[in-house]
């Protein structure tokens, strides 16, 4: 996952509003969003490489959601796949510090999670090995710590500021995913990755021959308990796939 806006408690009839994009390998099997049958509880997509996900909520209203930190120069290879730690935390029933406590952090590649149980949300990365339970507002994530001021972070979320005071309705939520526009190199961070891939990754949905945006997101909570989530795959060169839609009530 590459770029996560979330709107926590900022809207008076909704106080989840999740808008997201997961940037990936085209050739990375990966199985859209769904029920899993091992874990009916649990709605989300799955990496078919190495079991985990990068977004879910369940039937609870446990949600979590995962973006990698960019930077080359941390990377191990025989990391332990962080997509299960968002599966974990979906999977079980232990309060959210009590997760983060038993983290073996370290062992993984850098990470940031989003970490919610309908009371709270908080958010934790290995990188600053900091976790911050957050106020209302509004929020970015990409491939840095939460609210990093990278140009599509900035940019995506005063889109979802405006795009709020729309809901029910949420073409302005769609529109803000798919935007393609790269940004000025002035403009782009340095995060180790050639030039070239500094300004491809700088749009929201990204756009390559073998690697891009492979699914849109959006959830949202209403004040009455009731879950919607749309998810949109999307196939290389952004044409569109299969969409898949959900509608339930948490059972607390």
């Amino acid at each position: 996952m590459c770029l996560v806006l979330v709107a926590w408690r900022n809207h008076p009839e909704y106080p989840l509003v999740v808008a997201a994009n997961r940037d990936e390998f085209y050739q990375r099997p990966t199985a859209p969003a769904a029920f899993w049958p091992d874990h009916p509880q649990l709605l989300a997509g799955r990496d078919l490489e190495a079991g985990g996900t990068w977004l879910g909520i369940t039937r609870q209203g446990r949600f979590a959601a995962l973006t990698n930190f960019r930077d080359p120069t941390r990377q191990q290879p025989q990391a332990p796949s962080r997509g299960r730690l968002v599966a974990d935390f979906l999977t079980g029933d232990r309060a959210i510090d009590d997760c983060l406590d038993s983290l073996d952090a370290s062992a993984c590649n850098g990470f940031n999670l989003l970490l919610g149980d309908g009371e709270k949300l908080v958010a934790f990365s290995n990188v600053s090995n900091e976790r911050h339970e957050l106020e209302p507002g509004i929020y970015g994530l990409s491939n840095a710590l939460l609210d990093t001021p990278w140009p599509k972070v900035g940019a995506g979320k005063t889109a979802l500021e405006a795009a709020l005071n729309a809901l029910p309705d949420e073409h302005r939520l769609w529109a803000l995913l798919r935007d393609d526009r790269t940004h000025p190199d002035d403009a782009l961070p340095a995060t180790g990755v050639p030039l070239e891939w500094e300004r491809l990754l700088s749009a929201a949905f990204v756009l390559s021959p073998d690697y891009g945006t492979r699914s849109s997101t959006i959830l949202t909570l209403s004040a009455g308990t009731a879950v919607t989530f749309d998810e949109q795959t999307w196939l290389a060169g952004g044409v569109a796939g299969g969409r898949v839609r959900f509608r339930f009530s948490l059972s607390r």
